[in-house]
């Protein structure tokens, strides 16, 4: 890597100037840690368990939306649970990427049922399938 005169002294000033800001007491961990909290202000903090596999994690989801009649509550931040005593915080690739999961557009959000050689899908009403669940179960 060829590095010309110019460029030195660039890189050289670059790290002063970000040593000096570290020294006058700006650390991007408090910055980070203030904008985190100022998000989750008005957040409902939702505690729930990850259910991609068997281990179980601890997830702490937040969510915005006062309960009014028009207003849909919607999920906008997921992280660990620092409390949980599987994961103490840690998440996952996949739990890590639940919120995409819960905003995708291609998530299903009510039952379908195919009928035996059909090679449609119909949607049906939670009561009936969770009827069709039940007579599975028994027999």
């Amino acid at each position: 890597m060829d590095v010309s005169r110019r460029q030195f002294f660039k890189i050289c000033a670059g790290g002063m100037a970000g040593t000096t800001v570290a020294a006058l007491g700006f650390a991007p961990k408090q910055a980070l840690a203030q904008a985190r909290n100022y998000k989750l202000l008005r957040a409902k903090e939702i505690r729930n368990t990850c259910t991609y596999c068997s281990v179980g994690c601890g997830l702490l989801m937040y969510s915005l939306g006062d309960g009014a009649k028009n207003a849909r509550e919607a999920i906008y931040h997921i992280e660990g649970d620092p409390d949980h005593p599987v994961s103490r915080g840690a998440l996952c690739p996949k739990g890590a990427g639940l919120l995409d999961y819960v905003n995708s557009e291609n998530r299903l959000r009510y039952p379908e049922y195919r009928a035996p050689g059909s090679d449609k899908w119909q949607r049906i009403s939670w009561d009936e399938a969770f009827s069709r669940i039940a007579k599975l179960d028994e027999s």
